[in-house]
C-alpha cells in the first residue's frame, strides 16, 4: 500500500508516520523539506502544498492508495485537494477536529453522529465547512473521503493542559516548579480524555486503506477521562512539584482574554466523553494503553533531558499573573461587599 502524507512531521502525524513505516506501509511525505525528523523508511517529496505548479510537478504520474492531509484547515484547501487527487487516490483522509462537535454539548457522550456546531471557534467552523465540502464531493462524484476527528492529543513534546502555551508548553512546568499558581478553568471537575499520540496512531493507521471507511467519520481518543484538577495534579507530580490551582470561571477568563474563547468555551470547559466503539468496530485491535500519568512522565523526561527545551512563553506567563491578580482582587471585593467584612 502506498500512502502520501501531506505534512506528516507534526505532533500527531509524527507518531502515525513512525507506526505506518513500522507496519510496512510505503510512505511518502510531501512537505517543504524543512524538517529533519523524517523516519527511516519514509520517502520525502519536497514541495509546498500551497504552490500548485510545484506540487503538480512533484506528483506528476503518481497515484496513491491513500492520501492524508494533516495541514488542511479551510474549504479552499480541501477544494484544491479534490481537484489535485480526483481520480488518482483510493482513499482521502481529512484530519478534522473533535472541537467541531456541538458546543455547548447536548449530551455528555459524544458519538460520530453528534451534531457539528461550534459558534465559538472559527477554527472549528472551518473544519466543519471542510467536512461538508468533502461529503458533497463524495455524494456528487464519489470522491473517497474518510474523516478523522482528533481530540486533545499530546506526545513527548507537548504538555496538554487547558491553560498553557501550545508553542512553549514548558511554561506551565516552570510555574509549578517555582511554586507559582496555575489557572484551571471552571471548578476543575470537568472530565476530559487526553490521548497520547502513540495511542492515536494505532487507531489511525488501522484506517489506512480500509475499504469500508469511505464516507465515514471517526474520532480516536483514550477511554481514560480525568478531571482537569486530576490532569494538573498528575502533571505537577511528574514535574516533582505541587499544583497550586486557582479556579477561575471560563466566562471570566474569556472576558479578560477574548482570544481564549474558542479554546475554552468552544472546546475544553465542558465535560466531554467520547464513545470509541466505532473506531473499535473498524479497527478491532484499537485500544489506548498509555495512561496520562505514564505519558506525561515521559513528556517531562523529554523536557528535562535538554535545558534548551525549557523555554517560557513570557506573554502567557504575564497574562496568568494578571488574571489571577484580577480574580483575587474581585473576589476579595465581593466578599467585603456581601459579607460586610
Amino acid at each position: 500500500m502506498n500512502v502520501l502524507f501531506i505534512g506528516g512531521t507534526g505532533l500527531i502525524s509524527t507518531a502515525c508516520t513512525r507506526l505506518a513505516v513500522e507496519r510496512g506501509v510505503e510512505l511518502f511525505l510531501l512537505n517543504r523539506g524543512s524538517r529533519a525528523d523524517i523516519p527511516e523508511g519514509a520517502t520525502s517529496i519536497v514541495a509546498d502544498i500551497n504552490d500548485q505548479s510545484a506540487v503538480e510537478a512533484a506528483l506528476a504520474g503518481r497515484r496513491f492508495d491513500v492520501v492524508v492531509n494533516w495541514i488542511a484547515f479551510t474549504p479552499d484547501q480541501v477544494e484544491r485537494d479534490i481537484a489535485l487527487f480526483r481520480g488518482r487516490v483510493g482513499q482521502y483522509i481529512f484530519i478534522s477536529s473533535a472541537s467541531a462537535y456541538q458546543r455547548p454539548v447536548g449530551h455528555y457522550l459524544v458519538t460520530e453522529s453528534t451534531p457539528l456546531a461550534n459558534p465559538y471557534w472559527d477554527y472549528s467552523r472551518n473544519k466543519i465547512a471542510c467536512e461538508e465540502r468533502l461529503m458533497r464531493a463524495l455524494r456528487e462524484e464519489g470522491f473517497p473521503v474518510t474523516i478523522v476527528r482528533p481530540s486533545l492529543t499530546y506526545g513527548d513534546t507537548q504538555i496538554p493542559l487547558a491553560m498553557n502555551s501550545w508553542r512553549l508548553p514548558y511554561t506551565i512546568i516552570a510555574r509549578m516548579r517555582a511554586g507559582r499558581p496555575v489557572v484551571v478553568p471552571g471548578d476543575g471537575s470537568s472530565l476530559w480524555p487526553v490521548t497520547h499520540n502513540s495511542d492515536f496512531a494505532k487507531g489511525f493507521v488501522g484506517l489506512l486503506g480500509h475499504q469500508q471507511a469511505t464516507g465515514h467519520a471517526f474520532h480516536i481518543t483514550s477511554d481514560e477521562a480525568l478531571t482537569w484538577d486530576q490532569l494538573y495534579a498528575a502533571t505537577a507530580a511528574a514535574a516533582g512539584a505541587e499544583a497550586k490551582i486557582v479556579h477561575i470561571a471560563s466566562d471570566f477568563i474569556c472576558a479578560c482574554f477574548p482570544e481564549m474563547t474558542g479554546s475554552l468555551i468552544g472546546d475544553k470547559c465542558s465535560s466531554v466523553i467520547f464513545d470509541n466503539s466505532k473506531i473499535r468496530r473498524f479497527v478491532p485491535d484499537y485500544v489506548a494503553t498509555t495512561p496520562f500519568k505514564v505519558g506525561i512522565a515521559r513528556t517531562l523526561a523529554w523536557f528535562d533531558a535538554d535545558p534548551a527545551r525549557q523555554q517560557v512563553d513570557a506573554e502567557l506567563d504575564a497574562q496568568l499573573d494578571g488574571l489571577i491578580a484580577a480574580y483575587e482582587q474581585g473576589l476579595a471585593g465581593a466578599v467585603r461587599q456581601l459579607r460586610g467584612a
